[in-house]
């Protein structure tokens, strides 16, 4: 009698056509086969050239308009493009809360993003993103009453001196933290008095950059991403407990 072994193996799991041809586009892509802003094939010569239906390539194709590497200039013409950085920080923002990421893993990791853009944006500022930031600063001084334009004005602070720092691998790093980390500043000032402190800060940083003083910009924007936290736990909000999404579906 012939003795089984017991089942040892997993069952394979059949990726869907129109998965694979998505992958199969996608890897293309990446490779450089095709460059952005360069034309894809039609719909039908790549049914032909994968053998599949073109039901399947629209499906495919749908995919990668989802993911930002492609775009329809026409109905039959399908173009190359580079994924948006609002909608890459969307995605990531979205995992963030299902995995349920708190505060404080937020503020561990905007910490030393946020101070190293000040300090590279000190270096690699033009005039015009200082007059940027500097016209954020009087915005900012005549809104210290109007709590939602404040918050507004702080976010755009913020991303205007990631930009400054002209480094696109650490502005796409922060843009889905920032999502989820700087709207958390309304149930701060709603409890707390910190629109005074919050100004002084940014000007020091604005200063930092405008004296090309990476060192002044740096520690400023330390104090204040530190300055933030305290706050926060004055306020009695636990940094413990997954980020308050509800900001995010404004």
């Amino acid at each position: 009698m012939t003795e089984h072994n017991p089942m040892i193996f997993e069952k394979v799991e059949v990726q869907p056509a129109y998965q694979l041809v998505a992958s199969n586009i996608e890897k293309c892509i990446m490779q450089g086969v095709y460059k952005v802003g360069q034309q894809l094939p039609s719909e039908l010569d790549l049914a032909r050239q994968l053998g599949v239906n073109r039901s399947t390539v629209r499906e495919a194709i749908r995919v990668l308009e989802q993911n930002g590497l492609v775009f329809r200039k026409s109905a039959r013409r399908l173009v190359i493009s580079l994924p948006r950085e609002q909608d890459l920080a969307s995605r990531v923002s979205q995992a963030m809360i299902l995995h349920e990421i708190t505060f404080l893993e937020l503020w561990e990791t905007m910490l030393p993003l946020e101070v190293r853009a000040a300090e590279l944006a000190a270096t690699r500022a033009t005039e015009e993103e200082i007059e940027r930031l500097e016209a954020n600063l009087r915005e900012t001084a005549d809104c210290l009453e109007h709590e939602q334009k404040l918050v507004a004005l702080d976010i755009e602070f913020h991303l205007l001196v990631a930009k400054a720092s002209r480094n696109r691998a650490l502005l796409l790093a922060r843009e889905p933290i920032g999502l989820l980390f700087y709207p958390a500043f309304y149930q701060v000032m709603s409890r707390l008095n910190a629109k005074d402190r919050l100004l002084s800060a940014h000007r020091e940083v604005v200063d930092g950059i405008r004296n090309r003083d990476a060192k002044h910009a740096a520690q400023w924007m330390e104090k204040h991403i530190r300055d933030f936290r305290r706050g926060y736990e004055l306020a009695d909000l636990d940094m413990n407990k997954p980020v308050d999404n509800s900001r995010y579906f404004e």
